[in-house]
């Protein structure tokens, strides 16, 4: 009866049902056959079913075994009975399991999913024996609660590094968008003797590599991929793209997508996203229009999130009013904030206020900080000041711990040399305690990553890099360039003081150090944490032109390529 029963609750063939049957008419079924079953309920994932049937067990006097208390565990960790949890834990000891492995990892895994840290190190600690699996569960759990120096602490101390480990540390520093970091660690496992790229440290490092824009890094970790034979699963798929789109390099983006023979719902999107940050409009409206007519997979919420923002960064008014109609019309999904928000900025952005503001005014919910952020930067832009300070005040109200909103306002002020507004907008500031996001810009050069700061000197080479700044606008001053004040938001009135405050921003710095550090003809890739300035893009073009250097900058919300004096935005950003 013992076979039928477990056949019938763990094959894969079986039938839980028939299982229960059998064991309802053993008279004194004994620990074997509840632990059989135990596992056909969580199988199935019946959490509460198998907690109920442990209690049956004891109350029918049925001592466990250390192949009990594992499933239980589990089902008390799926079914969050974390009092429950405790009792199982009680029972461990009172039958003498404290040295078993299993149990006490089932434990860490417990009291890590109900985030009670102090409980599962106290379980940790207490083990005479602990094996990779306890390591790395303790690890994963300090990381998932942002614990991260716990977790550092924890696995410098483990004797041996195993894939999960490395990979729950590299992950947890790219979440905390400690890049720097990951790198670190990435260098410090290709240097250990159990070093194997698989697709989930892969995954982490390419997220690493997209938020420091380090494309040839990403293009080494791309290419070992294909030498170690890893699955290239749409998640993992998915995850190159963006690498490839937010690194700068939309050829080979596109080119990895063509060539994936299937294509998720997350890959399509992803793609049409990138022609969207690289203001490629019309190609991410064709590429939608071929997942519509050649693919199977219908487009999602997220997809037209994607294709109304392509429309708004390349002012495709016509087709943004189009596909916000086709998304309801056809598709049946109704527009979330999101899809406004785009609404709203292709409007502002093309300068058709008053649409914009109908807009928001019919929108069955509240509009959010996204959506009228968007609509005071389209009044800055077109110089409505009445309205400026009117939504600006409002997306303060929304979000007053946030110092864009704050510098969105003043620079709206200063645009109408309104110094007075501009002074009380930072005093505003200063009494909430608010301070700037600092704005910087990452280069990557030779496979390592420079960071600069606004008139930062902490760079080892800070002394020539400051002249090859000094050399540079030089240079393109003899072509036409012109400080922008407006790109100042101080009540500078010297022409002296406004060149100082604008001749030092961190992506001129970057510019000049990648001038000085690579080879004639070599593209600048570089990532700016803020919104391009108006100096600075203005400067980067007649850069471009002089130097005859492609200069790519990723800002905030979108790519910006300076070619031959040019921006790929077309100055519509």
């Amino acid at each position: 009866m013992g076979r039928v029963i477990k056949f019938c609750a763990i094959s894969t063939n079986g039938d839980l049902g028939y299982a229960l049957k059998a064991f309802s008419r053993l008279p004194h079924p004994d620990t074997f056959i509840y632990n059989t079953v135990f596992r056909g309920y969580l199988q199935l994932q019946l959490p509460k079913e198998c907690i109920s049937l442990y209690l049956q067990m004891l109350h029918a006097s049925v001592t466990p075994n250390k192949f009990t208390f594992s499933p239980v565990i589990k089902a008390c960790t799926f079914d969050n009975a974390g009092e429950l949890g405790q009792q199982v834990h009680a029972q461990i000891l009172k039958f003498g399991y404290r040295s078993d492995g299993f149990s006490q990892n089932s434990l860490i895994h417990m009291y890590v999913s109900f985030k009670r840290l102090e409980e599962a190190r106290r379980v940790f600690d207490m083990m005479p024996q602990r094996d990779d699996v306890s390591w790395t569960i303790l690890i994963s759990g300090y990381c998932q609660s942002g614990f991260v120096d716990d977790a550092c602490k924890l696995f410098n101390l483990m004797p041996e590094k195993n894939p999960a480990s490395w990979n729950a540390m590299i992950a947890a520093y790219v979440q905390s968008d400690s890049f720097h970091e990951a790198f670190l660690l990435f260098d410090k496992m290709r240097r250990s003797s159990r070093f194997k790229l698989d697709k989930f440290i892969a995954a982490s490092m390419l997220s690493a590599c997209t938020g420091l824009g380090a494309l040839k890094q990403g293009e080494w970790i791309h290419d070992n991929i294909k030498k170690s034979g890893i699955e290239v699963d749409p998640k993992l798929a998915t995850t190159i793209i963006d690498m490839y789109c937010k690194c700068g390099s939309l050829e080979m983006a596109v080119k990895t997508f063509n060539e994936l023979p299937t294509k998720g719902i997350s890959t399509w999107n992803c793609m049409i996203g990138g022609y969207a940050m690289h203001g490629k409009g019309e190609e991410a409206v064709k590429l939608f229009e071929k997942m519509e007519n050649e693919s199977m997979i219908p487009p999602d919420y997220v997809t037209f999130v994607n294709l109304l923002t392509a429309c708004a960064h390349s002012g495709l008014v016509q087709e943004g009013r189009r596909y916000f109609r086709h998304m309801v019309e056809v598709h049946n999904i109704s527009p979330g904030m999101e899809h406004y928000g785009c609404m709203v900025d292709l409007f502002g952005r093309a300068g058709l206020l008053n649409e914009a503001m109908k807009l928001v005014n019919e929108m069955p919910m509240d509009p959010d900080v996204s959506v009228m952020g968007a609509l005071a930067g389209a009044c800055k832009i077109h110089g409505n000041i009445e309205l400026g300070e009117k939504i600006g005040k409002k997306v303060i109200e929304l979000d007053p711990h946030n110092s864009g909103r704050y510098v969105l306002l003043a620079n709206i002020y200063a645009t109408a040399n309104k110094w007075e507004d501009v002074a009380n907008v930072r005093k505003l500031m200063n009494n909430r305690g608010v301070k700037k996001s600092r704005g910087f810009s990452l280069i990557e050069t030779d496979g390592a990553v420079s960071e600069f700061i606004a008139g930062g000197r902490s760079h080892p080479g800070s002394e020539e890099i400051y002249a090859k700044v000094k050399e540079m606008l030089a240079c393109i001053r003899s072509i036409g360039y012109v400080p922008k004040a407006e790109s100042v938001v101080h009540d500078i009135t010297e022409e002296e003081e406004i060149e100082k405050a604008l001749f030092y921003h961190s992506e001129k710095l970057a510019i000049a150090f990648g001038l000085l550090k690579t080879k004639a003809g070599e593209t600048l890739r570089i990532t700016k944490n803020l919104r391009v300035c108006k100096d600075c893009h203005e400067a980067s073009k007649l850069i471009s032109k002089f130097f005859d250097r492609e200069i790519i900058v990723r800002d905030r919300s979108r790519f910006h390529c300076f070619k031959h004096g040019v921006c790929s935005c077309n100055d519509y950003w």
